[in-house]
């Protein structure tokens, strides 16, 4: 095992701890952790665009406010879906989670046709990958839904699980595709290097940082009963 897949292994596993211990010791904790995360992704993105040449100040402020009113909207949706159900908010997750993995692991294995010039290394196998994988965590919970977990409060049929599946796997893709362009036009591969073997935080949570809102409001708007 080479240095840097130990390092990636190490940091996925503090990672997970932190989310873990973020999502179930306490709300505060959760705010605090989502407060943290997104004021280093604000940061990180910030010196991405310092490296693209945009040469109108008033451009620049109204991408600044644009980024900072979204987080705000992020911690907000992210802390109200850890009041509402921390399953729910659990499974998006793992939506999350799986829908990169399996793009990296679909992506590497079959490889084929690039999916978009914007980001290289994805594939269009990687993106079937993605959504396939993105199920699984459906499945986990038609499992144990009526032994483990209680949210019977949200209106979960399979077709409608499924969509949402779906749905949040897409958007997971679209988050990792729009940060990847920005990066692009910045000339660089991460967006920073605070996590070790990884790159930047926002590498890591781009996808989660446009999932969750829209989970949040997938959840108002058609799930709760």
């Amino acid at each position: 095992m080479n240095e840097n897949l130990q390092k990636r292994i190490f940091t996925s596993i503090l990672l997970l701890f932190t989310l873990i211990i973020g999502i179930f010791i306490n709300k505060y904790i959760w705010l605090i952790l989502l407060v943290l995360v997104s004021t280093v992704c604000f940061i990180e993105f910030k010196n991405i665009l310092i490296k693209i040449n945009i040469n109108q100040k008033k451009i620049k402020i109204l991408i600044y406010l644009t980024l900072l009113f979204y987080l705000l909207f992020f911690i907000y949706s992210a802390f109200q879906l850890h009041m509402i159900s921390k399953p729910y908010l659990i499974i998006v997750l793992m939506i999350c989670i799986l829908s990169d993995t399996g793009g990296y692991t679909v992506g590497n294995l079959v490889g084929g046709k690039k999916l978009t010039k914007i980001s290289p290394n994805k594939t269009i196998s990687g993106s079937l990958g993605s959504f396939v994988f993105s199920i699984f965590p459906l499945s986990i919970f038609i499992v144990l839904e009526h032994k483990f977990i209680n949210i019977d409060f949200i209106n979960f049929d399979f077709k409608l699980s499924l969509i949402l599946c779906l749905i949040l796997s897409l958007v997971c893709q679209i988050g990792d595709l729009f940060i990847s362009y920005f990066k692009r036009l910045s000339g660089v591969k991460d967006t920073g290097n605070i996590l070790p073997g990884h790159g930047g935080l926002l590498d890591r949570v781009d996808g989660v940082i446009f999932v969750i809102p829209v989970a949040f409001i997938i959840l108002k708007m058609f799930l709760i009963k």
